[in-house]
């Protein structure tokens, strides 16, 4: 696929225990240049093991089984992700794709301000910046995510959830990615905050350029946000297809199931036996 940005395929994680668990079986998709993709299912069903297993982020007893993941680079080259030592995979990570990790909002060093952990990021990826480009990048970055540069000198506990969020996902566009991977990254926000994020995100696609893989259970928030949408069961991809096809005319009996577990706001109203 010319547009393709990230091809897995045939894709499969165990969990080496006893008895050893399939979390993740034979998953191939594709992830085009530019678009959000949605990846749903219910909590367990190996969504988030898929995520790290692409980026090669998985702990023992966590063991790739079989598959291949292949990034097409910007400018052409495909790059087997499998393959790379453990060098060229760390300066892979950040640079070409980044994450946004589940609980997010709490994985910000309580001691150290968001400047400062914000430029860690420069300073271990681009080591030839020097401190004045660095702050300026910063600044730069926390204007972007709507923050504010003033907020540089400010420490995590001093800042509400939903800015806490946003400077993880300014930490995660620090090196301009080519794909995001967002792990239920709106979860402990309320409503009206999840939005703003949701339209920033976004709105920030369209600016840079870059695809976002977006990972929650809540599938009628990627009906709103996403191109295509996977739906994942029992470690396996059990549809997918554009958002507008998902919500219209889905394929397999638990993507129905998924869509009809969430109350509409429209229909007859049912009675209440107290």
């Amino acid at each position: 696929m010319r547009d393709s940005l990230l091809s897995v395929d045939d894709f499969s994680v165990v969990y080496d225990v006893d008895p050893p668990v399939e979390a993740v079986k034979n998953v191939s998709l594709e992830l085009r240049r530019g678009e959000i993709l949605g990846l749903a299912g219910e909590s367990g069903c190996g969504k988030t093991t898929l995520a790290y297993g692409v980026q090669r982020l998985l702990k023992a007893p966590a063991v790739i089984s079989s598959g291949s993941v292949t990034f097409r680079d910007v400018s052409g080259e495909d790059i087997d992700i499998n393959s790379l030592d453990a060098e060229e995979m760390r300066r892979f990570r950040w640079d070409k794709i980044s994450m946004v990790f589940q609980g997010a909002m709490n994985a910000l060093n309580p001691v150290a301000t968001i400047g400062s952990q914000l430029a860690d990021v420069f300073e271990v990826h681009r080591p030839d910046m020097n401190r004045a480009a660095r702050r300026e990048a910063v600044d730069e970055l926390l204007e972007i995510v709507k923050v504010g540069a003033a907020r540089s000198r400010s420490y995590p506990h001093e800042l509400s959830g939903g800015m806490r969020q946003r400077v993880m996902i300014a930490m995660a566009l620090a090196l301009r990615p080519q794909l995001m991977v967002m792990d239920e990254p709106t979860t402990a926000l309320d409503v009206l905050v999840q939005r703003e994020i949701l339209k920033q995100i976004s709105q920030l696609r369209h600016e840079f350029g870059f695809s976002v893989i977006f990972i929650t259970h809540d599938l009628p928030l990627l009906l709103e946000i996403s191109d295509r949408i996977a739906i994942m069961r029992e470690g396996e991809i059990v549809e997918i297809d554009t958002a507008e096809r998902i919500w219209t005319a889905p394929q397999h009996e638990y993507t129905r199931t998924l869509l009809s577990s969430f109350p509409r706001l429209t229909g007859e109203r049912g009675v209440v036996v107290r």
